[in-house]
């Protein structure tokens, strides 16, 4: 056995250059066994596998970023870039390409089990940024003013979070914006933190998606909400919200909220408030001017 996990530890190390591409799901991992020179045989083995290599690798201080690797995606790069898909060499260089585009999570000594959960949303946000920036830009242009619709609306969005995080009371915020529209809901969370001076810190990545999913809602008049909890010590979490409208937001009451937050959204049954929360109305974000060209958009 001791022979094998040498021989195994081998394969894995000629197939790395700093970015683990990991098949995460037994899935993906099957279609990866159809290469003769893929080694793997059981997904649970190669997933220990690849944990041993992470955890040995931080243990000599190298650090190691995982990607998703999606065996359609290698399938397609393979052809596009008229390259053998059964050697190692070809997986390492479309690894590497991941690295710089794909989803990718650093490997900061956590379980996979942890790590893998991470991974796929972070491939789900990915995915989700690209699909909104996609139907934003195939808005094109205001047929009275000529003004890119796409445009417009990620202004007005950007607009809007700003008074959000402006007008909110101290402490962290958690906000999640849902757009109902076809063909599918999209969703996307931004958290926010305030720093000693009050300075509001977030990940720069999740407010662009965050924004264009907003942008999208206010561009297509569809429906859709955003919420806000903040949390802060020694006082209740407060939660409120809006409703899209037109291309403004319009404010929940406490009862919309309270119903919002307390139904379930699968399966429409109500769940339980939770203790120590205020629903309540959001602050007026002083927003009477619903920005340029609102009016034909």
């Amino acid at each position: 056995m001791a022979h094998t996990d040498q021989t195994m530890r081998r394969v894995l190390r000629r197939e790395i250059a700093g970015t683990i591409g990991l098949l995460t799901d037994e899935h993906d991992f099957r279609a990866m066994r159809r290469y003769r020179t893929f080694a793997f045989d059981d997904h649970t083995a190669y997933l220990e596998q690849v944990e041993d290599l992470l955890r040995t690798r931080a243990s000599q201080g190298t650090h190691t970023t995982v990607a998703l690797f999606d065996p359609e995606e290698y399938a397609a790069f393979c052809a596009a870039t008229g390259i053998d898909p059964d050697t190692p060499a070809s997986r390492t260089r479309f690894t590497a390409e991941l690295a710089a585009t794909g989803p990718a999570v650093p490997y900061e000594g956590q379980p996979l089990t942890d790590l893998l959960p991470e991974l796929i949303d972070e491939a789900v946000r990915q995915a989700t940024r690209a699909y909104a920036t996609h139907l934003l830009a195939r808005l094109g242009t205001c047929a009275t003013c000529g003004e890119d619709i796409g445009h417009a609306a990620f202004a007005r969005a950007s607009h809007l979070l700003l008074r959000i995080l402006d007008t909110a009371p101290p402490g962290t915020r958690h906000l999640v914006c849902s757009v109902s529209g076809a063909p599918e809901t999209l969703l996307s969370a931004l958290h926010a933190t305030e720093d000693t001076e009050g300075v509001t810190e977030l990940d720069e990545t999740d407010a662009l998606e965050f924004t264009t999913v907003l942008a999208l809602g206010l561009a297509t008049h569809s429906p859709g909400g955003l919420v806000m909890r903040t949390t802060a010590p020694g006082t209740p979490d407060r939660v409120y919200g809006w409703r899209l409208r037109g291309y403004g937001l319009k404010p929940l009451t406490a009862g919309e909220v309270f119903d919002a937050y307390c139904t379930d959204v699968e399966s429409g049954d109500l769940i339980s408030p939770e203790s120590n929360v205020d629903y309540c109305e959001p602050p007026d974000l002083g927003d009477e001017h619903p920005g340029p060209g609102h009016h034909h958009h």
